[in-house]
């Protein structure tokens, strides 16, 4: 529970170490974290919660570098099949899937590895697949001044499969564009068919 002000009207929790945290909530749930199988789990719960939340620790311009390239090329470029793990940030439950990013450079280019590294970035924080996509288009953006971008994340949310609805084939697909690939339909839609075409191929 928060105050109006945002500030917590709860217990200072800062000070206890996360794993200790984890051991309560196994608790809570019924079990007893001093089980011989449950002994080493708070503390396997907290590497693995760092390892998965490591975007919060990076940035766009750590995944760059020095990854921007000038060169006079004017066609798209596109990266396809990105993998993409993340935690969805209302359940804390997985969804994955891939990504796909495209460009229009302009003068400059990126090297074909940065795009995957700037997908980490935010993949690995909690995350809404719908701003997860929107992020990725503005890094692209800023970080190579393109004359367009887009990008199109499918995935699965195992918030959906695990629990609630319990739908085991629902695929959400999110898309964002800028520049050219807004104003222009025909870039537009070629970015869409590399994209999805493949879909559709038996």
């Amino acid at each position: 529970m928060t105050d109006e002000s945002g500030k917590s009207d709860g217990p200072d929790l800062s000070g206890v170490p996360y794993a200790e945290l984890v051991r309560e909530q196994l608790r809570r749930l019924g079990e007893d974290p001093e089980r011989h199988s449950l002994q080493g789990t708070p503390e396997r719960v907290e590497k693995a919660m760092m390892w998965l939340t490591r975007g919060y620790r990076s940035t766009v311009e750590d995944a760059i570098g020095n990854g921007v390239f000038t060169e006079q090329h004017d066609n798209m470029v596109l990266v396809k099949d990105i993998e993409l793990y993340s935690l969805c940030e209302h359940h804390m439950l997985p969804f994955f899937g891939k990504v796909h990013v495209a460009y229009i450079p302009d003068g400059r280019l990126l090297g074909l590895s940065k795009i995957p590294r700037l997908v980490e970035v935010f993949a690995r924080r909690l995350q809404v697949q719908e701003r997860l996509t929107d992020e990725i288009a503005d890094a692209v953006q800023q970080a190579a001044e393109p004359a367009g971008v887009g990008v199109v994340v499918e995935a699965y949310h195992l918030c959906m499969m695990m629990r609630g609805v319990e739908k085991q084939n629902s695929k959400t697909i999110t898309s964002a564009v800028r520049g050219r690939f807004r104003s222009d339909n025909r870039t537009r839609e070629e970015f869409l068919r590399l994209v999805l075409a493949p879909q559709f191929i038996s």
